[in-house]
């Protein structure tokens, strides 16, 4: 039996009228247009949901509304000296790319732009117990893969995907094995790092292999590591994703499947240097959300990058397409939770 260090209000009892997907309006980065000046869209968390609202797939009653990770929350993976560096403006916009935050206060800095990605990360590990229960979930954020427990860079500053696996190891007893499928265009050298040492944790990444960040000493903890040319286009890429993903699942058997979803892999992106259609991308949604219920496997995906303002429209209709598909119908998995967790009531929204 596992018990927990510390009081979180993340692990929540969700009412069981809610859909797994987790959303915060927190998640969107909005602050004098600063958000303008890094090609990520800043916005796009929002735009996705949205979308789904329109569909009348998710209503204001239906959607599980996250929590902001505290500070104890982070400290589960994140080095104290690391979460005090972020108290400097200079150090948070070298992470996130944007270089006029180190001319405003700090305090902006937290409540602007730390905030949201605090939530969002809170989203990934409240997405980490959902999954657990209902056999998936998703966070309509998430996903900072560049993120390790001492080191931000690439629009990440925190590790999510690090922090979702490591609660559930000392919260939920019977999880003690998890891989990471990362399919977004880049490296994810963060949870590599975090997880190198680490023989519960298989990592399969597929990246470009000429982008940012090519940290070598973090492709150590790569299990399957999938390396890509420029340009590759659809039939190449999702004939590599299910074969791998089927050797993955087939190699290791999990407690849990993390995917982290990036659409920064669609053609015409400007930092991803693939040409996958948004056909591909919502075929390639599909096949790993197969490969791992088909197994009977839990699955938390998270949408991490994508830097052109089309991909929420792209995102939503994978998301649709996944409960057309019969993917993402509600089964809750037959397991016990650590008598040492801290229960809070939730709602779906607030």
């Amino acid at each position: 039996m596992f018990f927990s260090s510390h009081r979180t209000e993340l692990y929540t009892e969700v009412p069981a009228r809610c859909l797994p997907i987790v959303y915060s309006p927190e998640y969107n980065i909005t602050f004098l247009g600063l958000e303008k000046l890094h090609p990520f869209d800043a916005g796009k968390w929002g735009k996705v949901v949205h979308f789904l609202k329109e569909e009348q797939f998710l209503t204001d009653d239906n959607i599980v509304e996250a929590r902001e990770a505290s500070e104890e929350d982070l400290l589960v993976v994140h080095t104290r000296r690391y979460l005090n560096k972020l108290k400097w403006s200079l150090v948070v916009a070298t992470i996130t790319e944007i270089p006029p935050l180190l001319f405003l206060p700090n305090f902006l800095v937290q409540r602007k732009v730390l905030r949201p990605l605090r939530t969002q990360t809170g989203g990934t590990i409240m997405a980490g117990k959902l999954a657990i229960e209902r056999g998936w979930a998703i966070n309509v954020g998430g996903g900072f893969h560049h993120c390790s427990s001492d080191k931000g860079g690439g629009f990440c500053a925190y590790a999510d995907i690090t922090l979702s696996i490591k609660f559930l190891f000392e919260r939920v007893e019977g999880v003690s094995k998890a891989t990471i499928i990362d399919l977004d265009a880049h490296q994810g050298n963060g949870h590599e790092r975090d997880f190198l040492e680490d023989r519960r944790v298989y990592i399969m990444d597929v990246y470009n292999r000429y982008i940012y960040p090519g940290d070598g000493y973090a492709k150590r903890a790569i299990k399957r590591k999938v390396e890509l040319d420029w340009g590759t286009e659809d039939q190449e890429y999702l004939q590599k994703v299910e074969l791998h993903c089927e050797g993955a699942l087939n190699e290791v058997r999990p407690d849990i499947v993390v995917y982290n979803a990036g659409t920064d892999i669609l053609d015409g992106d400007p930092l991803g240097g693939l040409a996958i259609s948004p056909q591909g991308i919502i075929k390639r949604d599909e096949i790993v959300f197969r490969a791992a219920r088909r197994r009977g496997i839990p699955i938390l995906m998270v949408t991490s990058g994508g830097y052109q303002r089309k991909t929420a429209r792209i995102i939503a209709d994978s998301i649709l397409n996944l409960q057309r598909q019969g993917l993402g119908e509600g089964r809750v998995v037959d397991r016990q939770l650590s008598q040492g967790m801290f229960w809070i009531p939730a709602f779906c929204s607030f």
